[in-house]
């Protein structure tokens, strides 16, 4: 393939150094640069495992990065024009992300096998010298008896199941154990319903709806009954699940930023609606995640408008970092109209690499994006990219996702009237799903010809998520085409303002208390209402909590909401104590509450001064009650006895013989 080394140097810092057989005969230039243990980037992976070998004879201490230019790039019918590309790959593997921490997970080795048929019995049959195995056969269970009891088998239909790989807990009904005298057909005892068990592994053979969300529970297997090949496969996976495993913990959560709940009023509900895996549940007034269940999609982290739960793998700002590298030095290598393929590296890499070796390869303005999730890629690393000065994004999908993938949807969707908004036009935002490298082909080429950004931002991401993302979007809006100050978006966004019916508010507050954000606020001084829009994520808290029903909610993005103050929304004259003159209410409630009780009420009736107890603050109301000998209520308070009353009242009830009585 053809290397463009002056590109890849205007595009890269530090030095280039370019060779054609750095594996083989020219392996010594290799060892002599890597000696030097500065930062090294080598622009092959084929033979990565070589370099690192020979980097670890020469007793190298720094890590070494890799980035594949030939399937990506130099083989492709567009090679000549490939190295601003090559510079832009070398540069996003250069970029440092700090590895995501890590949770376990432990197998004893205790398998289920759930089956409707004798093919349940024979993987038992593969599988009991390595696990320890028992066989579930699902209602009726008309199969013959096997020869040897090696495994228990028993009948039974699976109600419930929860856990993961290591501490799966299940529920069974009809549950009877196999009678050892069957002769023609294995029979039963007495059957029960809620019987418990738990194991490390479930191997789910009935060919009916997945227990489980399929391929997103680790532990949970599933195969075709009617495929011996992949009844072969499930059970080679199945004995491996032995021993002690790693995943990373994808999702950082803070709890203190999450908006779901307050006083058992729901709020935000956007990751539990995301969430494919059933990772996430209710906890009072926050979600909680399981690490251990995760699958790491990443549609939680993305639909989270406060930024309580956000990716680790890597996490956004350093995902923003990488893009950066790679679109500052397309553009500084002299690329043009720069495309972004969003892709992951199980199902799109070797899509890429098929497309290299036996089609036309990718063309030198698509920039392929290898994260681990496509899901995971949120508003603020579309929005970052833009303002970069990509042209358009495409998201490579398989042609059926393993899981759901509406969140991704849901943030192209919101994407769109952005950018739209700002003058970008339609169309820069699109998914390919498809595991034909001839379709992605045809689909990059088919695609509109977008005109880039003509004022490419710099920044450097730093911070949480939501940081990140209001960053992201004031750049947009300052390399944007046409900026506007405001663009309307679809219901759910998580930006926007709020409306209040003036007439129906009564300023009780309760909004204020419930907004997790402190986007309501009140004021220490008078009865007022305030709001501050950069501080809204439109979780419906403060609607969902006035009692008076008189806020609506206005999905959109105000791009001067940064650098507003804050907004009245309501305001009113303190009522102040008839008595000490300090404030103590809003003005027109007391008045309204007075009018209503005048005359009206029996607990205020009898007296011209009851009322003046509702016109006065607490402390004063105490002592005018006091005063005036009166109880608020209307009846006569009880009276006060003393020590000598009951002395009095012992004395009266002695008989002549001194007893009482």
């Amino acid at each position: 393939m053809p290397l463009d080394a002056d590109a890849i140097r205007r595009g890269c810092r530090g030095e280039v150094t370019a060779a054609t057989q750095l594996c083989g005969a020219e392996l010594d230039r290799f060892q002599a640069i890597a000696g030097e243990d500065g930062p090294l980037t080598v622009a092959c992976t084929q033979q990565a495992a070589l370099f690192l070998r020979v980097a670890d004879e020469n007793n190298r201490a720094n890590s070494i990065k890799f980035a594949n230019v030939r399937e990506t790039a130099g083989w492709s019918s567009d090679a000549d024009r490939a190295g601003p590309k090559m510079a832009a790959l070398l540069a996003a593997a250069a970029e440092v992300t700090a590895p995501a921490p890590m949770v376990q997970l432990e197998s004893g080795g205790v398998i289920l096998i759930y089956g409707r048929d004798e093919a349940a019995i024979q993987a038992g049959d593969l599988l009991k010298e390595h696990l320890d195995v028992t066989v579930l056969i699902a209602p009726p269970a008309v199969i013959a008896p096997p020869r040897s009891a090696d495994c228990p088998v028993a009948k039974g239909r699976i109600a419930s199941i929860k856990g993961h790989l290591g501490a799966f807990d299940l529920v069974v009904d009809e549950f009877a154990e196999a009678a050892p005298s069957s002769r023609r057909m294995l029979t039963f005892g007495p059957s029960r319903n809620n019987a418990r068990s738990t194991c490390d592994i479930v191997l789910d053979l009935t060919g009916g709806p997945a227990l489980l969300p399929a391929d997103l529970r680790d532990g949970y297997l599933r195969a075709d009954p009617g495929s011996p090949a992949a009844i072969l496969q499930a059970v080679l996976k199945a004995r491996d699940l032995v021993g002690t495993f790693e995943k990373p913990r994808y999702i950082t959560f803070d709890a203190g930023l999450c908006a779901h709940a307050r006083s058992k009023k729901i709020g935000c509900t956007r990751c539990l609606d995301a969430c494919p895996a059933g990772a996430i549940s209710p906890a009072g007034n926050h979600v909680a995640i399981d690490a251990d269940i995760c699958a790491g999609c990443g549609q939680c982290a993305t639909a989270c408008p406060t930024g309580a739960a956000s990716y680790a793998l890597p996490p956004e700002d350093a995902l923003v970092r990488k893009l950066r590298a790679m679109l500052l030095a397309y553009r500084q290598a002299g690329g043009e109209r720069a495309v972004m393929l969003v892709h992951d590296e199980i199902h799109g890499s070797p899509l890429i690499d098929a497309l290299a070796r036996f089609g036309d390869g990718l063309p030198a303005s698509v920039l392929p994006f290898a994260v681990n999730e496509v899901t995971q890629v949120g508003l603020e690393s579309i929005t970052a990219a833009f303002a970069y000065g990509v042209s358009a994004v495409h998201f490579l999908l398989r042609a059926k996702p393993r899981h759901d993938v509406s969140g991704l949807m849901r943030t192209i969707a919101l994407a769109d009237p952005i950018l739209a908004g700002l003058g970008f036009g339609p169309d820069r935002l699109s998914v390919i799903a498809t595991d034909d490298p001839d379709r992605l082909i045809e689909a990059l080429r088919t695609a509109p010809a977008n005109a880039p950004t003509p004022r490419p931002a710099n920044f450097r991401a730093v911070g949480g998520k939501r940081d990140v993302l209001r960053f992201a979007l004031a750049e947009l809006h300052r390399a944007a085409p046409a900026p506007v100050d405001v663009i309307p978006l679809p219901e759910g966004a998580p930006f926007g303002a709020i409306k209040v019916d003036a007439a129906g508010c009564t300023l009780c507050l309760s909004c204020v208390s419930a907004c997790p954000t402190s986007a309501l606020r009140d004021d220490p001084e008078r009865p007022a209402l305030r709001f501050v829009e950069d501080s809204c994520v439109q979780c419906g808290l403060c609607r969902t909590t006035c009692p008076e029903q008189v806020i609506t909610l206005v999905p959109q993005i105000d791009f001067r909401a940064s650098r507003a103050p804050t907004r009245v929304l309501k305001e009113e004259e303190p009522f102040c104590c008839i008595r000490c003159s300090k404030p103590f209410g809003v003005k027109s409630s007391i008045e309204r509450v007075v009018a209503k009780l005048e005359g009206q009420h029996w607990m205020y009736s009898g007296s011209a001064q009851r009322l003046d107890a509702i016109k006065m603050c607490g402390d004063c109301r105490v002592s005018f009650v006091a005063e005036q000998g009166f109880e608020s209520y209307g009846a006569q308070g009880p009276t006060v006895r003393t020590t000598d009353d009951y002395l009095r009242d012992r004395e009266i009830k002695r008989d002549p013989d001194g007893h009482f009585s």
